[in-house]
This record gives C-alpha cells, sequence and structure tokens, in this order.
C-alpha cells in the first residue's frame, strides 16, 4: 500500500527530437510580389504560367486568309454594301486608318488537323481597334475591342470539319474611346493608323486559363484582406503553394494547382453551381454596358459600339447561365432595331428570359440640369412607350448612373411614370464634400419619393475584382438601415459590357465567401429590381431609409451648364418651338380637318432629346458630335418652321417682318395669360398687341405729348434711360444706377456697377470642358468698354450701346433697351449682347451688384423653384459657387427682389449681394474650337416689388416666347382672338403644355393600343411652391376630364361642368389632365 508505481500510457509523438534544418518566416511582401510575376508577361512570361495558357496557334496561309476592302471617304457601309467589292490581299502586320475610315476584312479559315479535337478553339484578332464579327451571310455576331482586350471569337463546331470557313470582319478605325492621340480626352487625332498584330486560330488551354484566374483572385485576397486576418496568410500560402506546384510544359501541374486552389475558393468556381448554396448575399451582381450615346466618337459610331457590345453579351448569356445585363437607353434600342435587325431579335429572345434587362424608362441618359421641364417628362414619355410596345413592359427603375448632378424635380417625374427606383453614383466624384448616404428615400420639391441606390463601389464600371466585392460593404454608408448593394460590372463609356474575365473572377468571389468568409458574398442571376423589390419588402415591414430633400447637387462638371453656348440655345430654341407646335396643332385637329402632325412631332421630340444625352447638351462631346447636333436642329428647326407655317396658313394668318401694307396685323401668342406688350413694326414704328389669346389684336402705340419712355446724355459716355417704373443711368456700357421709380428705391448699391463684363481664368485641374474650380473666381478681371453711344430713340424704346474689348481676338457689342411701360406691368431693362469669342481657357460673365439682402437666392427649375445659400459658411454652402438656372435666377429679401433674366443661359452664382450670369468658356478639350465664334445673348434685370412671385415667373416665359407679327384678313372670325383652353385661378399656376393625347385614335402611329375618340393633354405645374386652386375653363366639347400620370394612363375623374373644372396643386406639384372629347 503506498508504494506501488504504474506505467502511465504516453501518447507517442511524431514530433522530431531534433531540428533537421533552418526554417525561416514569410516576408509576406515579396511572396505577394511574387502572386503577380506568375502570370503577367514581361521577362518570364515564357517560362510562367502564361506560357501554356494557349495549346497550340494556327497563323497565315492556308489556315487563315486575309483580304480587305477600303470603305471610301470615312463612310460606315452596310454588311450587303461591302460585300458587293472586290477584296485585295492583306496580311498581319499592315496598317489600316485614317481615324474614323472602315475597313471590311474576308476571313478564309480552315481549322488545321492537329487542332480539330482541342477543347476550345478560337480566332484571336487584334488591331487595336474596334470590331464585328459577320458570318459569311451577312449576320452580325460579336464586337471585338483590340488592345488586349475582347479580342476572341469561339469558333462554331461547323468550323472543326476541316473544310475552308468565310466570314467577315468589319474594323472601326477607332479605339474604345476615340481616336485622341495620348490623354483620352484631347481633340482626336485625324491621322491614326492601327497594325493589324494578330489573326490566330487558337486553341486554348481551359484549364490554364482557369487557373489563372483562380490565382488572380486569391492574390487579390493575400493582397487586400487584412494582414491581420487568417483568411489574408491563407490566401498567400495557397497562392505560393500553386506557384511551387507548376511545372512549365506539364499539364497535370495546372490541375494540380487549380485542386489547391479549391482549398480557398471551393469545388464549384468553374460554373453556376457556386452560386446555388443558398447562403444569403450582400452584394448584388449587375452586368452593365454604358455607351456614351456621343462622347469622343459621334453617334453613328455609337450605333455600331451598340451592335458590337450587346451581341457580345448575348453569346456570353449562352455560355454564363447567372449572367444578368442591365441595359437603359430606348434611343440605342431603337438604333439597333433599325440597323442590326439580327442582334434586335436575340437581345428581344434574351429579354423574354429574363436575362437581357431593359432599365431606365428614358429616352437616352440625358443631363437633368439643362432640359426643360417637359422635356423631362417626353424623356419618360418616349422612353416608356418604346420599351413597352417592344417588350411589353415599362421600366420601374430609372438609371442614370454618369449624369452630372440630378434636379429636384425627378423624383415626382418617376413616380408619375410608373418608377419609384432611382440608380446612380456620380456624387461619389464630388470634389468638395463626401455624399453621405448609399441607400435612402430622395424626395423631390412636391413631397414625392423614390428609393435611390448609389453603387458603393462607386463606378458603373466595375472590373468585377475582389476590391469591387469588397468596396460594395467597406464604402457602404446605409448599413446600418441595409446592407446589400449593387455592383454594377462591364467595359464602359465607349461600351463593350462584361467580359468572360469578369464573370469567372464574381465566380471565385462567390466561392471564396462561401469556403473561408471574411470576403463580402456576392450573388449572380438576380435582376436590378429584385434587388429593389427587396428593399421595398424591408420598408412595408417597417425599415425607415434616412431622407435626402431637393436636388442632388454635384460637386463636380459645373462648367457644363455654360460650355457649347450654340448647342444649350439650340436646345432651348427647340424645345420652345415644340411647345408652339403641339398647342396649335392641338386646337387646330381639334376645330377643324387638320391631321395633327404626330410623326413629325415624334421625329423633332426624338431629335431634341437625343441631343439632351448627358455629354452633348452639358458641351463635354468632341466637334464632329456638335457638327452632328447642329445638323439634327437644323433639320428640327426646318420641320418646324414648315408646320408652324401651315397652322398658320390653317388659323388664316401670315408671318411678316415688316409690313409694307395696312392689312389688318396681330400678334401669335402662345403663352396662357394675358399680354400686353409693344411690338415693333419696323421702320421705327410700333404697336401696342394685347389680349389673352393665340392671336392678340395690335392697336397703333399713341405718341404722347410727354415722351413715355426717353434717353438723355449727362456726359460723355454717359446716359440716362427712363420710363414711367425705371430710371437707369449707363456709363461705359455699365449700369451705375437702376432707380425703382414706383418703389422709390435705388437698386445698384452705392459704387456698384451691373451689366459689368468679367472674364476669369479658367483651367480647371483636368476635364476642362467640364470643370470650373472655386479658384478661378481668385484671377477675377474686369472689362473696360469705351464710350457709350445712343443707337435708338423712338417712342416706345430707347437703346444705347458700348463696345467692349476683351482681347485682341475678341470683343462685345452690347444693346441696353428700354421701352416704354405699362401701368400695373412691370417694366424691365433688356441687354443683347453681340460676342466675337476667339478666346483659351477664359470664362466671361456679366455681373449685376444689387443693394438685395438675403441668405438664399432663388433659381427657376423644371416645373419650380430651388433656393440655394449665397454665403460660403459651410463647404457644402460654398460648393454650389457656380449652379444652374433656367430661364431666371432671383433674389429677393422681404418685399422686394431683383430677377435676372436670360433667353439661352443655364449657368450663375450669387455670392452675397451680387449676381453673376454665365455667358462663355473656352475649354481646348475635348473640342479644341468650343464655343469659338459669334454669339447673341439676350438677358434682363426685371426688378420687383414683393418676393419672388408670378410677376418673375410669367415675365421669364414671355422673354423667351416673344410675340410674332402676322398679317390677318379683316374676315377673320373674332373667335380666333380667344383660346379654347384657359386656366384661371392662382397665378403661381401654370399651363405648361397642350398636347393631343398619344394613344387617340386619329393621332396614334400604333404602338401601342389606340384609344377611342379625340382628347387633349394639359400639363399645368405650380411654380412657386404654395397649394393653388385654379379652373381649366373651355369651350371645347369636352365629355370628361381625367387626372392621369405623365404617361396619360387615366387616374382619377375630375369633376366637370358647364366647361369648367377645378384644380387644386399641390406645391410644385406636376399635374397632368386629359380632356375627353
Amino acid at each position: 500500500m503506498g508504494g506501488e508505481t504504474y506505467e502511465i500510457a504516453k501518447p507517442k509523438s511524431s514530433y522530431p527530437v531534433r531540428s533537421a534544418h533552418p526554417v525561416g518566416q514569410w516576408i509576406p511582401d515579396l511572396y505577394k510580389s511574387r502572386i503577380g510575376q506568375f502570370y503577367a508577361g514581361g521577362q518570364y512570361e515564357e517560362n510562367n504560367l502564361r506560357a501554356m495558357m494557349n495549346e497550340a496557334v494556327a497563323s497565315g496561309s492556308p489556315h487563315v486568309k486575309l483580304s480587305v476592302w477600303h470603305a471610301p471617304n470615312l463612310s460606315r457601309p452596310t454588311f450587303k454594301e461591302a460585300t458587293k467589292h472586290e477584296f485585295e490581299k492583306t496580311s498581319v502586320g499592315q496598317s489600316f486608318g485614317p481615324s474614323w475610315s472602315t475597313h471590311w476584312f474576308k476571313i478564309q479559315l480552315t481549322v488545321p488537323s492537329e487542332l480539330r479535337k482541342k477543347e476550345l478553339l478560337e480566332f484571336h484578332w487584334d488591331a487595336s481597334n474596334e470590331g464585328m464579327v459577320w458570318t459569311e451571310d451577312g449576320n452580325p455576331l460579336q464586337g471585338l475591342t483590340g488592345g488586349g482586350e475582347r479580342t476572341e471569337w469561339v469558333l462554331p463546331e461547323s468550323f472543326r470539319d476541316g473544310k475552308e470557313h468565310t466570314f467577315y470582319i468589319e474594323m472601326a478605325c477607332n479605339r474604345m474611346f476615340g481616336n485622341a492621340s495620348g490623354d483620352t480626352i484631347q481633340p482626336p487625332n485625324p491621322d491614326n493608323y492601327y497594325q493589324l498584330s494578330k489573326a490566330d486560330i487558337v486553341a486554348v488551354n481551359s484549364e490554364a486559363r482557369q487557373l489563372y484566374i483562380d490565382i488572380w483572385v486569391i492574390g487579390d485576397a493575400a493582397r487586400e484582406f487584412p494582414a491581420d486576418s487568417w483568411e489574408q496568410h491563407k490566401a498567400l500560402k495557397v497562392a505560393n503553394e500553386i506557384i511551387d506546384a507548376f511545372e512549365l510544359g506539364n499539364q497535370d501541374s495546372i490541375i494540380k494547382g487549380r485542386r489547391i486552389a479549391q482549398e480557398y475558393l471551393g469545388k464549384n468556381v468553374s460554373s453556376s453551381k457556386v452560386y446555388e448554396t443558398g447562403t444569403k448575399p450582400l452584394v448584388y451582381g449587375i452586368g452593365q454596358c454604358h455607351i456614351d450615346t456621343c462622347w469622343l466618337w459621334p453617334w453613328a459610331e455609337t450605333k455600331r459600339k451598340v451592335a458590337r457590345s450587346w451581341s457580345n453579351q448575348c453569346d456570353l448569356m449562352d455560355r454564363y447561365p447567372e449572367h444578368r445585363f442591365a441595359v437603359s437607353q430606348a434611343q440605342q434600342y431603337k438604333w439597333l432595331k433599325q440597323y442590326y435587325p439580327y442582334v434586335f431579335d436575340r437581345v428581344k429572345e434574351k429579354v423574354k428570359k429574363g436575362t437581357f434587362q431593359p432599365v431606365g424608362g428614358s429616352w437616352v441618359e440625358h443631363d437633368t440640369n439643362l432640359p426643360s421641364g417637359e422635356s423631362l417628362v417626353r424623356q419618360f414619355v418616349y422612353g416608356q412607350r418604346f420599351f413597352e410596345s417592344n417588350f411589353g413592359e415599362r421600366c420601374q427603375t430609372f438609371w442614370l448612373p454618369d449624369t452630372f448632378g440630378y434636379s429636384s424635380q425627378l423624383p415626382q417625374l418617376c413616380r408619375l411614370a410608373g418608377m419609384t427606383r432611382f440608380f446612380t453614383q456620380k456624387l461619389s466624384w464630388n470634389n468638395i464634400n463626401k455624399f453621405p448616404h448609399t441607400t435612402f428615400n430622395w424626395v423631390s420639391l412636391d413631397g414625392s419619393q423614390v428609393i435611390c441606390h448609389m453603387a458603393p463601389a462607386e463606378t458603373y464600371t466595375a472590373e468585377a475584382n475582389f476590391g469591387d466585392v469588397r468596396r460594395s460593404v467597406t464604402q457602404h454608408k446605409s448599413m446600418d438601415q441595409d446592407e446589400t448593394s449593387l455592383l454594377v460590372f462591364g467595359k464602359g463609356d465607349g461600351g463593350g459590357g462584361p467580359t468572360w474575365e469578369h464573370l469567372e473572377k464574381l465566380r471565385r468571389c462567390r466561392g471564396m465567401s462561401d469556403t473561408v468568409g471574411l470576403l463580402p458574398r456576392v450573388h449572380m442571376g438576380n435582376s436590378v429590381e429584385d434587388f429593389f423589390n427587396n428593399i421595398e419588402k424591408r420598408i412595408s415591414e417597417g425599415l425607415n431609409l434616412v431622407t435626402w430633400y431637393g436636388e442632388l447637387y454635384f460637386e463636380l462638371h459645373r462648367g457644363t451648364y455654360t460650355t457649347q453656348a450654340n448647342n444649350k440655345r439650340n436646345n432651348r430654341k427647340s424645345e420652345i418651338m415644340l411647345r408652339d407646335i403641339e398647342l396649335l396643332a392641338s386646337l387646330a385637329s381639334i376645330k377643324g380637318s387638320y391631321k395633327y402632325p404626330k410623326k413629325d412631332i415624334d421625329d423633332m421630340w426624338e431629335a431634341v432629346l437625343l441631343c439632351q444625352f448627358h455629354d452633348c447638351l452639358p458641351g463635354s462631346s468632341i466637334e464632329m458630335c456638335y457638327d452632328d447636333s447642329d445638323e439634327l436642329y437644323a433639320k428640327v428647326f426646318e420641320t418646324g418652321e414648315k408646320i408652324l407655317k401651315e397652322l398658320q396658313e390653317v388659323f388664316g394668318v401670315q408671318a411678316v417682318e415688316n409690313p409694307k401694307s395696312k392689312e389688318r396685323l396681330a400678334a401669335l401668342n402662345t403663352m396662357p395669360w394675358h399680354r400686353r406688350e409693344i411690338i415693333s413694326l419696323g421702320n421705327g414704328q410700333a404697336g401696342v398687341a394685347c389680349g389673352d389669346g393665340n392671336l392678340l389684336n395690335i392697336k397703333t402705340f399713341k405718341i404722347a405729348e410727354t415722351p413715355e419712355v426717353t434717353v438723355k446724355k449727362i456726359k460723355d459716355g454717359v446716359f440716362v434711360l427712363q420710363n414711367d417704373q425705371l430710371r437707369v443711368r449707363v456709363d461705359r456700357g455699365c449700369i451705375t444706377s437702376l432707380y425703382d421709380r414706383l418703389a422709390e428705391r435705388e437698386v445698384i448699391p452705392e459704387g456698384g456697377k451691373a451689366n459689368q463684363f468679367v472674364i476669369f481664368d479658367d483651367k480647371p485641374l483636368y476635364w476642362q470642358a467640364w470643370d470650373v474650380e472655386v479658384f478661378h473666381l481668385d484671377s477675377r478681371k474686369v472689362l473696360s468698354s469705351g464710350a457709350t453711344k445712343v443707337i435708338q430713340n423712338d417712342a416706345h424704346q430707347v437703346s444705347v450701346m458700348t463696345e467692349t474689348k476683351i482681347s485682341e481676338r475678341s470683343w462685345v457689342k452690347t444693346y441696353i433697351s428700354l421701352s416704354a411701360a405699362f401701368k400695373g406691368q412691370q417694366s424691365y431693362v433688356e441687354m443683347h449682347s453681340e460676342v466675337e469669342w476667339r478666346e483659351d481657357k477664359k470664362f466671361l460673365k456679366v455681373e449685376f451688384p444689387v443693394d438685395v439682402r438675403n441668405t438664399e437666392a432663388s433659381y427657376e427649375t423644371q416645373f419650380g423653384i430651388v433656393r440655394r445659400p449665397t454665403h460660403y459658411n459651410t463647404t457644402w454652402d460654398m460648393a454650389k459657387f457656380e449652379v444652374c438656372c433656367h430661364k431666371f435666377a432671383d433674389l429677393s429679401e422681404h418685399g422686394y427682389g431683383v430677377s435676372i433674366l436670360n433667353d439661352s443661359k443655364y449657368g450663375f452664382a450669387t455670392c452675397g449681394n451680387l449676381m453673376r450670369l454665365s455667358l462663355l468658356r473656352a475649354p481646348k478639350a475635348p473640342d479644341a474650337h468650343a464655343d469659338m465664334g459669334r454669339h447673341n445673348i439676350r438677358w434682363a434685370i426685371l426688378p420687383h416689388q414683393g418676393d419672388l412671385g408670378s410677376t418673375t415667373v410669367r415675365t421669364a416665359f414671355n422673354f423667351n416666347n416673344p410675340l410674332k407679327l402676322v398679317q390677318a384678313p379683316e374676315t377673320l372670325d373674332a373667335s380666333a382672338f380667344s383660346s379654347p383652353i384657359k386656366l384661371t385661378g392662382n397665378k403661381s399656376l401654370v399651363l405648361d403644355t397642350v398636347k393631343r393625347g398619344e394613344d387617340d385614335e386619329d393621332v396614334s402611329r400604333g404602338e401601342l393600343m389606340k384609344r377611342k375618340g379625340k382628347s387633349v393633354i394639359l400639363r399645368i405645374y405650380e411654380s412657386l411652391g404654395g397649394m393653388s386652386k385654379g379652373t381649366i375653363e373651355t369651350t371645347l366639347d369636352i365629355k370628361k376630364v381625367w387626372k392621369t400620370n405623365i404617361l396619360e394612363d387615366d387616374g382619377e375623374l375630375v369633376k366637370f361642368e358647364k366647361g369648367k373644372a377645378d384644380i387644386t396643386l399641390k406645391p410644385f406639384e406636376v399635374a397632368t389632365y386629359r380632356l375627353q372629347l
């Protein structure tokens, strides 16, 4: 007892007693660097994985025979036109050009016997420019990008029969981003030539290609995961084990490397099965191919880009069942349908399957700052009608990833167009403040809201890299409310879309998430609508997203409010012309036998909407694009003038500029309120047009004993212009005093000079046509003017003129005019400048210091007003040093204010009490000649008693819609001088649009189901921000009145009695009414 000993079983250990050899700690940076070297080009490419990517290559005759036909004069002939010609023999190594030329290649291909049974055969073509593969019988199959990207075309199985097969490649002599030399945004070089460097039959080593993607993604994890995570260390270990297992020329080592990769990625990354794990994803991958409808290339090239890019995606969908591809812009679909019906049919088939997903609901991805409210409406009307008529459904998500800021009424218009969601990401480019939200409720001026999601990866052209997936969570600013996000990936701007590499990388990312974790789980196979549906479901269950009220102001690209002035002027004038035509044509077609010119109106609208694309209207495209838009606008104006002339004949009047006979004169009016204005009759004579119809009687302007407007010389170069309301002192072109005689108030502060031209150095950090930076304000230089002289001294109007020298090459000739005033109607001072502009990186503005104090100024926007700070309290305030306005900007204090009106400008600033209208810029990229030449610009100073009100709103409309002088026969019926449709009531209500119903049986072009009978559509909005009541009054034989959305779907029935319908609009509400005859 107590002395026994027992044997205790000891576990046997394999741990060696002695150290066999030294083992060092890995130096992480060295082993990380080694990973990229394993598959990179350069000095080791013949020794690393790259050397085994292809099993065999066949080049040159007899396997690859090349011949070419050169299209003449930069033409872009069709397949049928091109293949009628004789083709001449050519070869790899030859160069083709110049820029923008087209060359058609016939490829006669015979697969050699030793390649016919290889797993994957591709044809590789690279000329560092874009191309399209066509079948021998003329079907476009797939686009080619060049420069090492998307250079492959998978050969059909039928090509393995040992026979010669023919196909064609259409070469476009431009890269994905045009033809600039060096810096992408510089003007295109007209003399680029492109060398054909590759035309090979390639047997691809599929396993080597797969291993390349494996180690690429694992290597990203080793580089980007936190160094204190086991997942990062494991990635580094696995990647290096793959490299160590590799033996040049040994296919088994490739297979072994893939097995090692499975330790980190899982077993299913080579197929779509990787997404079938049932685990909850955070990131939803959506393929996207952003094609700028014009930018660094013209519209004609965009049409080909669409066909190239979308055919690529149809091909990828056949190979990758998880691939979902979202595409906006009805205009691009229409081009595809028109010029590439074979590809359009493929797209329709994929849309039906749910893999190709139309989004956006608009005609193009348009600018939202500059178009009028009605233009924004028509973007949706034409877009949604196209999608519905061609694919059977309207879009639910507004899609604008690349537009330069988002105006405050978009949420309301989205809801009225049947969309509850909005996707963008552009505010991630802000260069002053970081936008604080990712997923939020965006609220319009009227209170309407949409769910807005901004991709946290902060791009719409993600490369589907490990880092893009990771940033979809690490940069997500709304994680406390909803942690999910969209990852929008694919080559973009110049088109292209996702590649097979993108889809393979995302498979690895998903496999990694399910195998080792840490990386956010990405999912493929859902639509954009699925993503938003999930958020809407959560909202219905109680989720309260944060809100953002008003505009999404973009803190960059502020110069786009001004660049390409003539293009912006054409936009404003065409919008006005279309409004006039629709109003007059509606009345003519309802009253008589006149046929509403729907096709012409549609063609005009589609042209204008196309020109509102977000790189065209803002002024950020190459010169070729503005040659195109000038041509299109010219056609719009030609068609419009023809229609207006026909309408004048219908109304029994005839346009006249300098009437010689004493026949009855009238003024053609398209504004919906009473007007009383002086109208010139030529030769110093004038009349007074008065009334509220579409034709206004003109009475003789009576010359009183005491002149109603005068001009007096005070001293050399100094004049005083005066009417019953205003006294204006002009000294060398500047207004040194503007005295309101009725309010007994001086408008210009002591020592101030209004209508003062100033010029600034304009050298932004990079984006010339796009940007004006805050530091440009430090370079302000006052332009001195010559002496002022009287050039008009008529009984109805006086004018003085001043010449201002800008430089040796540039000048301004400015006319300041004051007309006789009418009692009870606010008078204004009008300026008209003729500018010869030949500057280099300068910015011309005109300033108006006013004796008014407010911390906010008001700017007209679409269907409303935006108020912005006049101070720099915070960086958010200072960022708005240049803003967008439409027909007016206003600075008012309680009881008094000043409005600046314009007829074609959009850039403005109010700093303290200094109002500043932006006139002209002179960027040299991407258009070296932007804005060079002659410009005519009108603006006006409108002082007013009281706060900003209907006086400014209506005067701005009138200023942009001058009365047109016509001759009318004495026999013209009196009813011609009264409008059959009127809006009475609160003056804040604006009857903005009168048109015919899109689907009226006598108007419809058959896209959608016709609606029996005739109807008139009225668009009315509340302009000042208060609930307002009004009455629609009509003498037409109306049966019913419906309130509709902007797509003209009937909503609530409006009570209509004795020719009247009472309406009430909420603040800044846009309301549409359908009057059924």
